[in-house]
């Protein structure tokens, strides 16, 4: 017999697998593995000790919940021991539920349930004595857990004095604390900020924030809590059932989920579950499944309880949104921006109710994170409609060959050069006139009104363009001709009986009129990451011509206004690449020009060093004043400051002009600034 066969074997090795992840998961808060492979683990000890039930210790992980408690808190002993649930995978699971709740009770018909979302949560037991907290405990091994009566306190949801007077004289309640996923983006956010360690999700920020030994920390987490339940409670059941007796929590002022709802036999479970389902993703809170009651309390006692779990409960899983899965290898792939983007190749692994066999890893800072390498066992987590990620790597399968990620330094779609800016996480491909990545997005931008204007050419024409051939770059647009363009203007039975296209015609027009243009306009069509119209407008005027602005270094792109070192690399990053260079002589060729003016070193700057800010409304557009001032070696602002030396304000100006005023800074009307101009 070998070690796989062996029942006594395999469940020795099941056991101590299960007690490491126990401890991973409910004392250091630190799972390796998701909660799909737990459940798989923990699943087939159960199947095991079934079939050899004299192989079973009280030790076993089947006949407790969760681990010991975490050293540095006091202990509790539970009055009423805090069981785990059964859990049901799939919709026959939960139809064998029913039938045993209704064979045990002898029911012909439906029974009622109490429905409501199982939180990804801490679960905590509240006791209240007169009224009054008294103590919080963790769950723990399910009869001793970790006092956290201090940091539960600090919970604005949870209430030191119940309201009313009817309440018993003693009164556990069960329920989960937990942190909403808005509180939990604005906790990470801070962390970041205060450059610490961010949370890998809401259950762990919440479990973490319980488990602080200063009390002061938890209150300044956004902790809440759902009750679900009860321990110990003085004097008899509080009701006759379940959701009444939740309703008496409700009025003594403690929470419940607004989602729990009473439901009618298997068929009202079913209908329940497949409507949270859908709205899973739009709570604020973290679920992982349906946990589904038998309502009545008389009912609840004649089921009774096995070792682990209640029989008059179960917790309906959703599919696992995490799973393990092996890194098969690492593709780049180029976004319509140029960033480049790992993409993991993952052994086919069905996550969520989906097959996913790609996986995103971010950026290349991210895999170095998580020290993620090719033949790892990795984690993959989907939620929702929310592409597919690589949370996690489980260290302790790391095969002896796993391979380190090294990030290209030429692009995989067009072999340009990779660059990756100071302070930007995202590398990107240089080759933006060029690359097929880019094509689409860098001709659309090309076309727009503000940069070549191409009037009449939309995003659907460029679309067709590309699907066809007909293009490949910017450049392309100028070598079309009328029968090429004919057939995305005019349907096939048009063109046979000789129809002229006026769409044809008019796009071929506004392209030959495109072609006589501004330098500015020219070198924003260009797309180069990080420079827009003004950046555009200054280069322009310094350089005076495309000639000077391609051999500039970074240094010399500095000098310009408002173009600092990250801006300098991109731009020169765009012009040292030679496939950005053949489409620019191709253009050339094309016949685009507009007038050179000479370099700004050349040329009188009067209003060099002087600021301005245009502000309220002016017969031209304020980009043509701009561009004026620019050109004369001013800086044209948006906000006003003591070091503005001009505020031009026109009608409806506001508080810039306020500003202006208070500051006793120079204001100008329209005119004003004509004659400034003028005598200049």
């Amino acid at each position: 017999m070998t070690a796989d066969t062996d029942p006594r074997g395999r469940i020795k090795r099941l056991r101590a697998e299960l007690r490491h992840h126990n401890h991973r998961y409910y004392v250091l808060d630190d799972p390796q593995i998701p909660d799909a492979e737990y459940d798989r683990l923990l699943r087939e000890l159960q199947a095991l000790e079934t079939a050899h039930p004299e192989l079973i210790t009280p030790d076993s992980p089947t006949q407790r919940v969760g681990g010991a408690p975490l050293e540095g808190f006091t202990e509790v002993e539970h009055a009423v021991p805090m069981l785990s649930l059964a859990n049901a995978f799939s919709a026959e699971e939960m139809q064998d539920f029913d039938r045993r709740v209704r064979e045990r009770l002898g029911a012909d018909a439906d029974v009622t349930y109490l429905a409501e979302p199982k939180l990804d949560g801490l679960a905590i037991n509240l006791r209240f004595e007169n009224g009054s907290l008294t103590q919080a405990a963790t769950r723990g091994d399910g009869a001793r857990g970790e006092d956290v009566t201090q940091n539960v306190r600090t919970i604005d949801s949870v209430p030191l004095k119940l309201l009313g007077a009817d309440w018993p004289p003693v009164l556990e309640v069960r329920g989960e604390v937990y942190m909403p996923r808005s509180g939990f983006e604005a906790l990470n956010q801070r962390q970041r900020t205060n450059g610490e360690k961010t949370f890998a999700n809401p259950r762990n920020a919440a479990a973490g924030s319980l488990r602080q030994l200063d009390p002061r920390i938890a209150a300044a987490r956004p902790l809440t809590m759902f009750c679900y339940g009860f321990g110990e409670v003085g004097g008899g059941p509080l009701a006759e059932t379940q959701s009444a007796a939740m309703a008496r929590l409700k009025a003594w002022g403690l929470r419940v989920c607004p989602e729990q709802q009473t439901v009618q036999g298997l068929a009202g479970c079913n209908a329940y579950f497949d409507a949270l389902a859908e709205r899973r993703d739009g709570l604020d809170y973290d679920i992982d499944g349906v946990v589904f009651k038998a309502d009545r309390f008389d009912q609840q006692q004649s089921l009774g309880f096995v070792s682990r779990a209640p029989r008059w409960a179960i917790a309906r899983k959703f599919p696992a949104q995490e799973e393990m899965t092996e890194l098969l290898g690492i593709d780049i792939q180029v976004g319509r921006t140029g960033a480049l983007t790992p993409v993991a190749r993952l052994a086919p692994v069905q996550v969520a109710g989906v097959t996913v066999t790609n996986a995103t890893l971010h950026n290349e800072d991210e895999i170095r994170r998580k020290d993620v390498r090719i033949g790892d066992t990795v984690i993959v987590r989907r939620a929702g409609d929310v592409i597919p990620q690589v949370t996690g790597v489980v260290p302790d399968r790391r095969p002896a060959g796993a391979q380190a990620f090294v990030m290209p330094d030429h692009c995989p779609e067009c072999g340009s050069d990779i660059l990756r800016a100071a302070g930007e996480a995202a590398a990107r491909c240089t080759g933006g006139l060029f690359c097929p990545a880019q094509r689409k997005e860098a001709i659309k931008h090309f076309a727009s009104r503000r940069a070549m204007d191409i009037d009449g050419l939309g995003d659907k024409l460029v679309e067709q363009m590309l699907e066809r051939e007909l293009i490949q770059d910017p450049a392309d647009l100028y070598a079309l001709n009328y029968d090429q363009l004919a057939p995305l203007f005019l349907q096939p039975a048009a063109l046979e009986k000789g129809q002229e296209s006026k769409g044809a015609k008019n796009l071929l027009a506004a392209l030959e009129r495109s072609k006589e243009t501004e330098f500015s306009r020219f070198l924003f069509a260009l797309g180069i990451r990080e420079v827009g119209e003004a950046t555009a407008r200054a280069l322009a005027a310094h350089f005076g011509g495309l000639e000077g602005l391609m051999g500039a270094d970074r240094e010399a792109l500095q000098e310009v206004s408002d173009v600092g070192p990250i801006v300098a690399a991109h731009v020169e990053a765009f012009f040292d690449q030679s496939h950005n260079r053949e489409v620019l002589e191709k253009l050339n060729h094309a016949g685009i020009w507009w007038q050179e003016a000479s370099p700004a070193s050349e040329r009188p700057q009067p209003l060099a060093g002087q600021t301005f800010v245009l502000t309220g409304t002016l017969s031209r557009p304020r980009e043509d004043y701009k561009s004026e001032l620019i050109a004369l070696g001013a800086k044209v602002a948006s906000s006003v400051s003591k070091k503005t030396d001009y505020v031009v304000a026109g009608p409806g100006a506001g508080s810039k002009r306020d500003k202006a005023e208070k500051l006793e800074l120079n204001i100008l009307n329209e005119q004003g600034l004509i004659d400034l101009l003028s005598e200049l």
